[in-house]
């Protein structure tokens, strides 16, 4: 291994999460990825065109324009970024989905290792 490398084991331990959650409009999805982005809790915000949503809310079926978020991040930086998320975010239980990245390009992850905290 070369200095400065990352240990292969570091790949295989589910160390990566992608990260889904939905916002009201562009702007503040753009405005949340930018935070997340900047603050080095995501390395990446992807955010989508509007979706619909149907969902209940509060003993009624809504149903919503929304945009998506897919987020890159780290596992052991999961709790600050949904803290944040949480703060930045206009709804009252806002969607926060993570799953475990099982696999991808090494050369994908080091990236995503080197642009978060």
């Amino acid at each position: 291994m070369k200095a400065g490398e990352i240990p292969a084991f570091f790949f295989m331990k589910k160390n990566f999460l992608v990260i889904f959650s939905t916002a009201p409009s562009l702007k503040v999805a753009e405005k949340i990825g930018s935070a997340l982005v900047e603050e080095k809790l995501a390395a990446c915000a992807n955010i989508t065109g509007k979706i619909r949503s149907i969902y209940s809310w509060k003993g009624k079926i809504c149903r919503e324009e929304e945009v998506l978020m897919i987020l890159k991040t780290r596992k052991e930086l999961y709790s600050r970024l949904e803290k944040r998320l949480k703060a930045l975010h206009p709804y009252e239980v806002p969607e926060i989905i993570a799953l475990p990245l099982t696999a991808g390009s090494r050369n994908y992850l080091e990236w995503i290792l080197k642009n978060t905290g």
